[in-house]
């Protein structure tokens, strides 16, 4: 990482803590710990932090109380929340809040920095897509108004179509992986919603078929890879 990027840690099991800041310093990030939401908080509204890691159960202010207090002050900013509850419920008030991930203790160090990172690609990609509109072809590829154009044909593509080409074309000639891009737009890459981006591709295959050098291809285990020589 050329710069640093700064993760505001909160966590009451000073073990835990110092043990997660440790390795994510030595991952190449910037992590300042602290031991409770409330803490963490006052922390947040003087610092710039590009992310958030949080424990749900903590004194003084619980992570879900200082979740809601970021995002009244910036809804854009990742949170991923680490707890040991897994009752649906608990989720699911986790992403109602606006989490980006939910992660339950116990979990190993591999995966919370491959969840991080893989949420800041997704925040980074979606800043870089704002108001994008890609030319494959002999296409025409609106994000902000959805719509794949051909000439005079215009196609308005659903909210998953339009993401997932989105995604496609900010990968464009490299895999788009296959769990990454199950966690950027259905949230769980749970086998349901992996059939459900099947379905997908399978609908953006046949809406760019009147180009006969695009094309979507399988990588096996891994993902998708969309090949398109003139893209820009």
């Amino acid at each position: 990482m050329d710069e640093k990027l700064r993760i505001l840690l909160c966590e009451d099991d000073e073990n835990l803590g110092m043990l997660l800041r440790e390795y994510l310093q030595a991952k190449g990030y910037s992590a300042e710990l602290y031991p409770d939401g409330d803490a963490g908080f006052k922390a947040f509204l003087k610092n710039k932090y590009d992310l958030v890691v949080t424990d749900v159960m903590m004194p003084k202010k619980d992570g879900f109380t200082m979740a809601q207090d970021i995002r009244a002050v910036n809804a854009d900013i990742p949170v991923i929340f680490l707890t040991a509850k897994t009752l649906k419920e608990d989720i699911f008030e986790g992403f109602k809040i606006g989490a980006d991930d939910y992660i339950t203790k116990p979990f190993s160090m591999e995966e919370l920095t491959f969840r991080i990172e893989a949420i800041l690609r997704r925040v980074r990609g979606k800043r870089n897509r704002e108001s994008t509109v890609y030319h494959l072809g002999c296409f025409t590829f609106d994000t902000q108004k959805q719509i794949l154009s051909n000439g005079t044909k215009q196609t308005k593509l659903t909210t998953k179509e339009s993401e997932l080409l989105a995604l496609l074309c900010a990968h464009a000639n490299e895999i788009l992986q296959r769990d990454f891009a199950l966690k950027t737009i259905w949230i769980d890459d749970n086998y349901f919603n992996a059939r459900s981006m099947d379905v997908y591709i399978t609908k953006l295959r046949k809406h760019l078929k009147e180009d006969d050098t695009i094309e979507i291809i399988n990588i096996h285990g891994k993902g998708y890879k969309l090949i398109a020589p003139d893209i820009n």
